[in-house]
């Protein structure tokens, strides 16, 4: 075939292409650097915001004094799901079950 010929031209690796003892190792780039150098930036400014944050512990103080509104959705929610039936437990559908207390068995038989 014509095709054989195109590709025994076209040098490959054996097997997976970027995995294994026969793998395509890429070249370094220029882009690749660039943006490599780009993340590390982006990184080592957030680490700086994280170092030096806009507020202050004394400032912040303040913020806990601040009274919280509480989100006007919660009291909506609550109002609707007044009418359905409250929390059931495990205990509460198989309070039926417990007989007696004595789960111990001390010997012998009982019946």
């Amino acid at each position: 075939m014509r095709l054989t010929w195109a590709l025994f031209l076209y040098k490959r690796p054996k097997g997976h292409l970027f995995r294994g003892k026969y793998r395509f190792v890429k070249r370094v780039s220029k882009d690749a650097m660039d943006t490599l150098k780009y993340e590390f930036q982006q990184e080592e400014q957030n680490m700086f915001y994280l170092r030096h944050p806009y507020l202050n512990q004394e400032e912040t103080k303040c913020l806990k004094e601040i009274e919280k509104v509480p989100f006007w959705g919660v009291e909506k929610w609550n109002e609707r799901n007044s009418i359905f039936e409250k929390r059931r437990t495990l205990a509460d559908e198989l309070s039926h079950l417990k007989v007696t207390q004595d789960w111990d068995f001390k010997g012998g038989y009982k019946f």
